[in-house]
């Protein structure tokens, strides 16, 4: 098993949203080593930690998993999306997606908690630079992760 977190800004996908859907398919990554990551190495019943971004209190909200194969974006060739790509078909598509079941809902984790944790300092989302909407994470920083949200 292996374990991600995976950005979505709440008024696109909220941790809210994804409870009451079910299974979110994680549409309009337009990275490719995101798109990679969900194509090439995301399992199903992978854990995922649900983080909402570009809001007030970016963290992670919530607790997922990934609950099926990859399969095209289907809004790559909708004219009328914002994620409308010219350059795929049907027949080629160039984005493809992984629907992400919400577990739970949690109390927000700010990146400065994060930060804060000797435990995460090697985690992806808190190296300098680092914008993926996808990074994994390690067995180990899952666990710390855990930890940190069951304080109060």
């Amino acid at each position: 098993m292996k374990y991600w977190l995976m950005k979505s800004e709440p008024s696109e996908v909220s941790i809210d949203d994804a409870l009451r859907i079910g299974a979110a398919p994680w549409f309009g990554v337009r990275n490719y080593q995101a798109r990679n990551f969900m194509r090439d190495q995301m399992q199903l019943g992978d854990g995922v930690l649900f983080y909402h971004s570009s809001c007030d209190e970016p963290g992670v909200v919530g607790i997922a998993e990934v609950a099926s194969m990859p399969y095209p974006d289907a809004t790559q060739f909708d004219m009328k999306s914002h994620y409308y790509d010219p350059k795929a078909t049907p027949e080629n598509p160039r984005w493809i997606l992984v629907d992400v079941k919400a577990i739970r809902k949690t109390r927000i984790l700010s990146l400065a908690e994060m930060r804060a944790n000797e435990a995460l300092e090697s985690m992806v989302v808190l190296q300098k630079g680092s914008r993926l909407s996808i990074t994994p994470v390690t067995a180990a920083e899952w666990k710390a992760v855990l930890k940190l949200l069951d304080k109060k």
